[in-house]
């Protein structure tokens, strides 16, 4: 009796080490969000060049992830694990230190290179050390830590921002990542690495059409989905006059609705399918994009809206990876890191569309946003009509 229930007792903090880690991460590629302005201010930079920091960071995330999972695919996961936490604390440290936007620029490479090593190790670790019952509550409370930042540590670094500067923001995140990686040195035991597998062997669940098309509806969402959040400080910026008091309330409902979202999408993904609940998800995302120039003008309207806006974006995720294990079950690991690579891809490419929207108006951002979830639904019901047909 006392071996079977040791597992019981120890795991979940083993999994909570973990998922402090992808909170860290989370944090830090969100939390730039809600200190725009002021990181604008002291490099001498408008806020469009400010946010390119999001859109460097998520491209360097993308792209680095398969490549460093294959160079690293021979290593313990508990090395990969510490040496990911290493380098994304050294990343942001360098990041609080920077003193250029260009010097900034490289070290949110550094940290995303961190990052990028940890998020998909993460869950697969998380998954090998708990009993096979409890294998898929591991994975969704390492994901959870992911979620939780945009509740917690998004409006935490915002406010340590506006109290001190931008640059205690990345203290934070750094800190946050120091202490993950002693948890993960301390309590996680050697995990063997898996099969090694190349970088083709990575990228070929590409080949199959349902796939691409599911990671497209990925790409695409996310695209919408980052463009209202990577500038949202623009956007409320009549509801909230600049206050970062208020933009960090709003950040916290909105991060907190993402959270529930996350944890309850899961229920209705097994009660109405992956399909009609990212249906009704981006349906909603879309209307709700759609009245944003409108409900940002006050802080009563705004409120509603940022709620439905992390509860839906945040509501996609679960039923995405549920659609990419069922379509490719021997490559569970693969798909969701290339879905993972997708959204850091559309976070990217948000950064890049939203500055050009910027040149415009502030009010043209969400309705950018809405034309890419529209294309996001579209891919993902051809997603539908491609797996049907196979």
């Amino acid at each position: 009796m006392t071996t079977t229930a040791e597992p019981a007792t120890r795991i979940p903090l083993r999994v909570a080490v973990l998922a402090l880690g992808t909170f860290a991460v989370g944090t830090d590629a969100f939390a730039v969000a809600g200190v725009l302005p002021e990181i604008a201010a002291d490099l001498d930079v408008g806020i469009a060049q400010a946010g390119q920091l999001v859109t460097v960071f998520a491209i360097a995330y993308a792209v680095l992830s398969p490549v460093l999972a294959t160079l690293t695919g021979t290593w313990p996961r508990r090395a990969v694990l510490l040496t990911a936490l290493a380098v994304f604390a050294l990343g942001n440290v360098a990041t609080a230190l920077a003193p250029s936007y260009a010097t900034v620029l490289a070290t949110r490479v550094l940290a995303a290179a961190g990052a990028s090593m940890f998020t998909p190790i993460a869950g697969a670790a998380a998954a090998s050390l708990a009993p096979e019952t409890q294998r898929a509550r591991a994975i969704s409370l390492v994901v959870l830590g992911l979620t939780v930042s945009t509740a917690l540590g998004v409006p935490l670094g915002t406010l340590l921002g506006s109290v001190t500067s931008w640059r205690g923001t990345m203290w934070l995140v750094a800190a946050l990542g120091a202490t993950a990686a002693i948890g993960v040195a301390a309590l996680l035991p050697t995990i063997p690495a898996p099969p090694a597998a190349s970088l083709r062997e990575r990228l070929a669940p590409l080949r199959d059409g349902k796939i691409t098309m599911v990671l497209l509806t990925t790409v695409a969402f996310f695209i919408g989905i980052y463009t209202v959040n990577t500038y949202i400080s623009v956007i409320v910026e009549p509801a909230t006059g600049n206050n970062s008091a208020l933009l960090a309330m709003l950040l916290f409902l909105s991060g907190a609705a993402g959270t529930a979202g996350n944890l309850i999408s899961g229920g209705w993904t097994d009660r109405f399918g992956a399909r009609r609940v990212i249906a009704v998800a981006m349906a909603i995302a879309f209307i709700n994009c759609l009245l944003l120039p409108i409900t940002a003008e006050t802080l009563v309207s705004a409120v509603p809206a940022v709620l439905v806006f992390g509860l839906t974006a945040w509501s996609v995720t679960v039923p995405q990876q549920h659609r990419l294990i069922e379509a490719a079950p021997s490559a569970t690991s693969l798909v969701i890191s290339l879905n993972a690579s997708g959204g850091y891809l559309g976070s990217s490419l948000a950064g890049l569309i939203g500055a050009a929207a910027l040149e415009f108006s502030p009010v043209s951002l969400p309705l950018v946003a809405a034309v890419f979830i529209v294309i996001g639904l579209a891919a993902s019901e051809l997603a539908q009509r491609i797996g049907a047909r196979s």
